[in-house]
């Protein structure tokens, strides 16, 4: 058991794989906890994560890709780390079968601000293997009991091409819903794609989400943030609308290692949630 001890992890088995891209380097792993106490604790909220752990291999922090109003299990995405020296925790995750137990550690940081979000529009961006958390916020506010809390959802979410789209099921169910407007890119597509192309920070522009009670929600590779954030700025919102998650900077995630301090910050215990606001008063060091 847990017993509130934050370094001991919960048993949890893995109860169902899913490959989630054409370069098999990317799955999406299904857990259900082995105590009945441990599942009723764990309690999330879209932004958070959580640390697996391999007996032998050590612990990997992981951004919660499920939405809490999935109830029974847990599930995150994972990427195998490396090509030539790849990490242990993940490569040999990837290595394991549906019934395997592995250990989870968490709920660990602070997740999109909720509150924060209702009664406002809301434009989620994303690119590439970064859009696990915001598929977890993104499935939490279309959930029956909770669509009426937000304004409009727009979802704009690019992968380099359409094998690496994360999620083709869910995309193509939202694509059939009136209460969620999402568009896809691709930045090449191929014989199978009738879908748009182009670059996420040149949809974002011909789009042109309107800044008026609106909350941009952005994560992705740096390479499409830093082109994406002009736009937004260009269109008018404030660095107190715009989000993004420094999950990456994950460590220990309970703030005592202190090799994710950001100046006075400790991201896994301050964040991994920051509005750009917030982040103009830390060194430039993430």
């Amino acid at each position: 058991m847990y017993d509130n001890n934050p370094y001991i992890p919960m048993p949890v088995k893995i109860s169902k794989i899913i490959n989630e891209v054409d370069t098999h380097d990317i799955k999406t792993f299904r857990l259900t906890f082995l105590n009945k106490e441990d599942a009723k604790n764990f309690k999330y909220l879209p932004g958070q994560f959580a640390e697996l752990s391999i007996y032998g291999k050590g612990e990997a922090p992981i951004g919660i890709a499920s939405s809490p109003t999935e109830t029974g299990y847990v599930e995150f995405t994972v990427q195998r780390a490396g090509t030539i020296v790849p990490g242990l925790v993940t490569a040999a995750l990837h290595d394991m079968e549906v019934g395997d137990t592995i250990g989870l550690r968490g709920p660990l940081g602070h997740p999109w601000p909720i509150k924060f979000l209702e009664k406002k529009n809301i434009v989620v961006v994303g690119g590439g293997f970064a859009f696990t958390t915001l598929r977890s916020l993104v499935n939490y506010m279309l959930h029956k009991g909770n669509r009426s809390r937000f304004g409009e959802i727009k979802v704009i979410y690019g992968a380099r091409t359409p094998g690496l789209l994360l999620y083709k099921n869910e995309l193509a169910e939202w694509g059939k819903r009136d209460d969620i407007k999402s568009i896809i890119t691709v930045d090449k597509g191929d014989y199978t794609w009738d879908g748009r192309e182009g670059f996420v920070p040149a949809v974002c522009k011909e789009v042109a989400p309107s800044p008026h009670n609106t909350v941009a929600v952005i994560c992705g590779p740096p390479i499409m943030i830093k082109f994406t954030l002009p736009v937004f700025f260009e269109l008018g919102f404030s660095k107190k609308k715009i989000l993004t998650s420094l999950e990456m900077r994950m460590k220990c995630g309970i703030g005592k290692c202190g090799r994710c301090n950001v100046g006075y910050k400790y991201v896994c215990s301050d964040g991994p949630i920051f509005s750009l606001a917030e982040l103009d008063e830390l060194p430039r060091d993430f």
